[in-house]
């Protein structure tokens, strides 16, 4: 592999350490965060859904400022906004303040994420391709997988002891610390290659363009647009079975104040990143197609939020996350690698960006419904129709599957970083 490709995704693999790092801070407390700022339950899933609705309306407009004015640009962007917004979100604890100041809150942190969310993958693909990486791509996602899997742990665990040896506000000010040294370091060693922003005419001309030609690469390419369809389902869901796990987890453990136990959902989450990247390599030798992988993932999932929602044990309930953790995390590359394998690099962060906006806006509307479902009728009741909302995703990936896309077939040696519209 050449030098340049490595520095590449040794900058990548940093990039994604440090931001998972800083963000996971608060995942293993954030639920708990909300609640002890006196929201309720269908309060603090709302706050959540104002998060994915700043993502749903920011996703694409930031995907193009990456294609238009840099991926690095975008990057740099997001880390200062979510910097900032972090703060805020301080800020509305302190003052105990009503929903409506969390919903501003939320969506600013909802457009910080949307910044990197198209940015970042988008630059690792046409950088490996411009340094001559030859590799199969899901490999290299496999890798960031891992990391973040490692960042996640480190930093969902250590966020809960903080806030159990200090405050729940404590972790909070620890992220926005470093968010400031990931702008530092991206700033200085994060450059664009192989992409050249294309600026044609004014900005409104521009984002019509773009909007126009990434409709072209990504939603009209039919088995893109199947995997964007299982989006809301299994994006939707999944935001909400992983913040609700902290609640959850605490109820069956039975002391409300143990917010070290509260960070093992996320721990379990990353233990399961870690575990997934690592068995990418074994799951491209038993499977002859990424999408077979996806659909496997989706059926692990539907079975393990049923017994989740069906167990008073809590060892059980931790398992069955780890299962369903694990199955999302060894499809994650594989459909990475698919979607990828089909977009031209310069509508490619747009489309990315768009991709994310469906699994967002399956979040806006899932997590408040399942969050009055957990107000009901208990957290248990919540996971079962969770089950439900993600079994209606593999249909989708299972008519993308019939679509025989050129980056579907697992062909080991195989360049996947040359991605041209047929």
């Amino acid at each position: 592999m050449p030098e340049a490709a490595r520095t590449v995704q040794r900058t990548y693999l940093l990039l994604i350490l440090l931001t998972t790092l800083a963000a996971s801070l608060i995942w293993g407390i954030n639920t708990l965060f909300l609640l002890d700022a006196g929201l309720s339950n269908t309060q603090a899933f709302a706050a959540n859904a104002f998060f994915t609705a700043g993502q749903v309306l920011f996703e694409v407009p930031t995907g193009i400022v990456a294609d238009t004015r840099g991926r690095r640009t975008s990057f740099l962007l997001g880390g200062l906004t979510l910097l900032v917004s972090t703060l805020l979100y301080l800020l509305m604890w302190q003052i105990e303040a009503p929903l409506w100041g969390w919903a501003i809150a939320s969506v600013v942190i909802g457009l910080g994420f949307t910044f990197f969310s198209g940015a970042v993958e988008a630059w690792l693909v046409d950088a490996l391709a411009a340094t001559g990486f030859t590799g199969d791509l899901e490999s290299v996602f496999a890798r960031g997988q891992a990391v973040t899997g490692i960042a996640m742990l480190v930093g969902s665990v250590g966020g809960g002891f903080i806030a159990q040896a200090t405050n729940l506000g404590v972790p909070y000010l620890v992220r926005a610390g470093l968010l400031g040294v990931t702008v530092v370091m991206a700033w200085w060693l994060m450059h664009d290659l192989g992409f050249t922003p294309e600026r044609r005419g004014g900005p409104v001309e521009e984002v019509r363009r773009l909007v126009r030609e990434s409709l072209d690469a990504g939603w009209r390419q039919r088995p893109i647009r199947l995997m964007m369809l299982a989006a809301p389902f299994t994006m939707g869901v999944a935001i909400y079975a992983f913040y609700a796990m902290q609640p959850h987890l605490l109820e069956l453990y039975g002391d409300a104040a143990a917010f070290g136990i509260a960070g093992l959902a996320a721990a379990a989450v990353a233990g399961a990143q870690i575990v997934g990247g690592l068995l990418v390599p074994y799951v491209r030798g038993l499977f002859r197609r990424r999408t077979d992988v996806v659909i496997l993932a989706g059926v692990m999932g539907v079975f393990a939020l049923i017994g989740i929602g069906v167990t008073s044990s809590f060892a059980v309930a931790l398992g069955l996350f780890i299962v369903w953790s694990i199955g999302s995390a060894f499809a994650t590359p594989m459909r990475q690698a698919y979607v990828n394998g089909l977009i031209p690099a310069q509508q490619r962060a747009t489309v990315l960006s768009f991709d994310a906006l469906m699994g967002s806006a399956g979040g806006v509307v899932v997590q408040p419904v399942l969050g009055r479902v957990a107000d009901v009728s208990g957290y248990g009741a919540s996971y079962v129709v969770s089950a439900g909302l993600t079994a209606l995703a593999v249909p989708f990936v299972v008519l993308a599957r019939r679509e025989r896309a050129r980056s579907d077939p697992i062909s080991p040696g195989r360049p996947e970083t040359e991605v041209t519209l047929p």
